[in-house]
């Protein structure tokens, strides 16, 4: 009843939701199927579909934010890492004595640098309820505080998209360095299983897909709820107008500061599941490029839509994938010139262009 209510008006979210249920069904089938039949899913393929559907759930946080709010956000790679790090962290700890060094309490790379001993701010991360738990609370915490500054400083427009930048660039670094303890330039990586599966066991890619498909459907629907709640609709008339929003008695700063957080948070969810799928977390994650890119596959998709996030999301990383293998010199500047013509030709998207056709005819 409440999903009904919350889809009532929303066509193009319970096609995707129709859509996200159909895979969950028919991915494990096909891929069953013998290797010879012509509609056998390799599981590589698998592994490559749950990947996309993460970076999906991550452009769903920017849309809400950026469509919904008005915030060009250019730092939510920081919070995509911070999740995806948090994740690493579990999973270093479950590699345990079968590390190259052997030994069952530091990971490889604290061996290597001489650490004595595990830091403060490992422990907890052998428990996979307190790696979740830290997947949402340390992005969100780290947006609430962000967002603290910043909207009670009322900073805006350009300044705020500078900074946020600016903070996922303070991170990159920071995590570039040895003694911060997350494996300094190669990151955390050799992962060998999650919850006792192993990583490399087709049922267990499988389960990362389900998963995968599980979180867009439910982020997606946290995500709706927001937009259509009182709250949400007040973050629209902060969009179009801040000053008359603050005029008519609205809490600016606390609608921004609250959906920015569980925007963060979302975020931090699927890096968590982005990295057992690609099998490594370092910090070229937090590069201001990645955050950019989150931006082109939102308007490509269509701002304000939330679907759209999820269309131009898979599109644009199913193009990446083929020009960084075909034509990889060319990648950074076709992804430069789309922008620069959805911009220009397509404002409200892929979504503006379908709803313009279908209201013409």
């Amino acid at each position: 009843m409440f999903l009904t209510k919350l889809l009532q008006n929303d066509r193009g979210g319970r096609w995707l939701i129709s859509v996200l249920v159909l895979l969950i069904v028919a991915v494990p089938f096909l891929n069953s199927l013998p290797a010879d039949s012509m509609f056998h899913l390799p599981t590589y393929s698998i592994a490559i579909l749950g990947k996309y559907l993460t970076l999906a759930l991550l452009a769903v946080a920017v849309d809400l934010v950026w469509g919904y709010l008005g915030i060009l956000t250019l730092g939510h790679a920081a919070f995509f890492s911070l999740g995806g790090y948090a994740m690493g962290m579990y999973l270093m700890r479950q590699i345990g004595d079968r590390g190259v060094y052997g030994n069952p309490e530091l990971p490889d790379f604290m061996v290597f640098l001489n650490w004595q001993e595990l830091p403060w701010f490992w422990h907890g991360f052998d428990q996979f309820w307190f790696a979740m738990l830290m997947v949402m609370v340390i992005p969100g915490i780290l947006a609430f505080v962000f967002g603290a500054l910043a909207f009670r400083s009322r900073v805006s427009g350009v300044y705020l998209s500078i900074i946020t930048q600016a903070l996922t660039y303070a991170l990159m670094l920071a995590f570039y360095r040895n003694e911060m303890g997350f494996g300094g330039n190669n990151g955390l990586t050799d992962f060998k299983d999650i919850l006792g599966f192993s990583l490399s066991e087709e049922s267990t890619k499988l389960g990362l897909f389900i998963a995968s498909a599980v979180a867009l459907i439910i982020g997606y629907l946290v995500s709706r709820a927001i937009t259509e709640s009182r709250a949400g609709r007040a973050s629209v008339a902060v969009r179009d107008s801040e000053s008359r929003a603050r005029f008519m008695g609205y809490r600016v700063e606390n609608i921004k500061l609250w959906i920015f957080t569980i925007s963060a948070m979302i975020a931090g969810v699927a890096g968590a599941l982005y990295v057992p799928q690609v099998g490594i977390i370092n910090p070229n994650e937090f590069s201001p490029l990645n955050s950019i890119e989150v931006v082109v596959w939102v308007a490509v998709g269509g701002r304000a839509s939330l679907y759209g996030a999820v269309i131009g999301a898979v599109l644009i990383n199913y193009a990446k994938s083929y020009f960084t293998v075909e034509l990889p010199e060319v990648w950074l500047f076709a992804l430069g010139g789309l922008f620069v013509l959805v911009t220009l030709f397509l404002p409200k998207g892929v979504i503006g262009l379908i709803k313009s056709k279908e209201a013409a005819q």
